[in-house]
């Protein structure tokens, strides 16, 4: 079994790429049905989020999605990055860092642009990796978050 994504390399390819930009994934459109879905998985129904009249009193002009459903929206945006040929599992490890830069609006569309910047063997069988990565909000300049995110890889098979 491999991860899925729309390409594989070698650990040799893909530690190449440090310092470089991997990849950049499609867009996502937020809508406001995905947001309301969110703040109910998320108990997290403030107003600027899920009452449209109400936010659009509010500084936004509208509702927003939670930074959170930003975040969370990585995952689907890596699945489109380069995949470490022979890795069995992934798991989130972290972030270093993470800061929500400007707000999304609902209907807004987003994508992930992604850095690969370090790549360190833990033990046999296991790789973390950080990726610095941009959310940017088509049409602006200002993206919707940036952060590093740290990353491991399993492979199966190579032990000490």
């Amino acid at each position: 079994m491999t991860l899925p994504a729309t390409n594989t390399v070698s650990r040799a390819a893909f530690a190449a790429m440090i310092g470089t930009e991997i990849g950049v994934s499609d867009w996502f459109t937020i809508s406001q049905a995905q947001i309301d879905a969110f703040a109910d998985c998320t108990h997290d129904h403030q107003y600027i989020h899920v009452d449209p009249a109400a936010a659009a009193q509010s500084p936004f002009g509208g509702t927003i999605a939670h930074g959170f459903l930003t975040l969370s929206l990585l995952s689907a945006m890596a699945y489109q990055m380069p995949s470490i040929e022979g890795a069995v599992m992934g798991v989130n490890y972290g972030f270093n860092k993470i800061r929500f830069v400007s707000p999304v609006r609902s209907g807004a569309r987003i994508r992930g642009r992604f850095t690969l910047a370090e790549l360190t063997q833990i033990r046999p069988g296991e790789v973390q990796f950080m990726m610095q990565v941009t959310v940017e909000i088509e049409g602006q300049d200002k993206p919707a978050l940036v952060a590093e995110w740290l990353s491991r890889r399993y492979f199966e098979g190579e032990t000490a």
